[in-house]
């Protein structure tokens, strides 16, 4: 119905489980350097919907989200299209209108049946993987590994940033059955050669992966060379070790993501008590990720971000007993780490402040992008 507004934008697809959300900042900050009009799509947002579509630096507009929403809304009810099918083909089509030289586009889930794999892009990157959407994409890492290498296409770069040799081999073997030249490895263990605009030392690796996905363009996209290009220290990606005086913003939706937190609370150090405001989705590995975060807090104060759908949300009283058998000490590293449990989101959000120097943020998209709702001057969309 768009007249397929996909096939006149080159660009970069870029999935993976973590990390894909800065691998596009790095990307779309070194080609705007290099003076192109750069159009970016990602997901989810934090606050607004406009977030995920963004070209020249503007997200889409109001008045043009809406136009396209009108437009498309017949096709949308008649094909039961789901919102975010929906939402890729305004991209698209927002990016094309807006005349964009190139387009950095963030797979939304998995890969090979993402709604984002309509593309042919220059270049296909997978960052990395780890267990996540086990319901979806299969119940090991091999079989999450194959969904994300279905976003290679034959004659087009594979870029991987993964590290682990077994789910390494699983995507190089996919991609190489599914044509894509050549396969590129990214040693991500190398030394930093340059500043970075994201915090926290595992964006070394999306800081390698996108360069490397960078030198695998065509022309007349310019290479950066084997060294981080001066772009990528005015990388911006909201909710990423987000620090904002004293608020510290870090999405980590998964095990994974929550490791990477961590070690960012480590690397940066924010003044003491570090107080946590936490809300994950039931559908997650919950567990392991709190039990992961409490020795590096003072405070961890538990919530539920009002933007969950009612049945992905923590339940009352399975989140007061787990509170309550922490707060009851034990032998483990966070013994003695208050922990409280404030469904009421609001009342969290002031509560979590009280004897705080620093408030990190953390768990899912809702609970990050709904705190930045709430306090003032920080949504990252006006």
């Amino acid at each position: 119905m768009l007249g397929h507004p996909e096939r006149r934008l080159p660009s970069i697809h870029i999935g993976g489980t973590n990390g894909k959300g800065s691998t596009c900042a790095y990307t779309a900050a070194e080609l705007e350097a290099q003076g192109f009009q750069v159009g970016v799509y990602t997901s989810p947002h934090l606050v607004s919907v406009r977030e995920r579509i963004v070209a020249h630096g503007v997200p889409i507009g109001e008045e043009a989200f809406a136009e396209w929403t009108d437009f498309l809304k017949p096709h949308i009810e008649r094909l039961d299209a789901s919102f975010f099918e929906a939402t890729t083909a305004i991209a698209f089509a927002d990016l094309a209108a807006r005349g964009v030289d190139v387009a950095v586009i963030e797979v939304g889930l998995g890969g090979r049946l993402d709604s984002t794999n309509v593309i042919t892009p220059l270049v296909s990157v997978v960052t990395k993987v780890a267990l996540e959407h086990t319901d979806y994409l299969g119940p090991d890492l091999a079989s999450i590994a194959r969904e994300k290498a279905g976003i290679a296409k034959p004659g087009v770069p594979f870029v991987t940033g993964e590290q682990d040799p077994a789910v390494r081999a699983v995507l190089c073997g996919v991609a190489e059955r599914r044509g894509a030249r050549p396969v590129v490895l990214v040693d991500t263990h190398r030394a930093p050669t340059g500043p970075l605009g994201l915090r926290g030392s595992h964006q070394h690796a999306n800081a390698w992966v996108a360069l490397a996905a960078l030198n695998a363009l065509p022309p007349p996209f310019g290479r950066p060379g084997e060294r981080w290009p001066a772009s990528f220290a005015r990388a911006y990606a909201p909710g990423r070790f987000d620090v904002r005086g004293r608020w510290i913003f870090d999405v980590a939706h998964n095990p994974d993501g929550m490791e990477v937190v961590v070690q960012t609370l480590r690397d940066e150090r924010p003044p003491r008590p570090l107080h946590a405001l936490v809300g994950i989705r039931n559908d997650k590995n919950w567990r392991p990720m709190l039990d992961r975060l409490i020795p590096e807090v003072d405070r961890l104060m538990l919530t539920v971000a009002p933007s969950v759908a009612p049945e992905k949300r923590w339940l009352r009283e399975e989140m007061a007993s787990w509170a309550a058998t922490q707060a009851g000490g034990g032998a483990g590293a966070g013994a003695g780490t208050p922990v409280d449990f404030e469904p009421d989101f609001a009342r969290a959000v002031e509560a979590v402040q009280e004897g705080a120097v620093s408030v990190l943020v953390t768990g899912s998209f809702h609970t990050v992008g709904d705190a930045l709702a709430r306090l003032p001057g920080f949504a990252p969309v006006g």
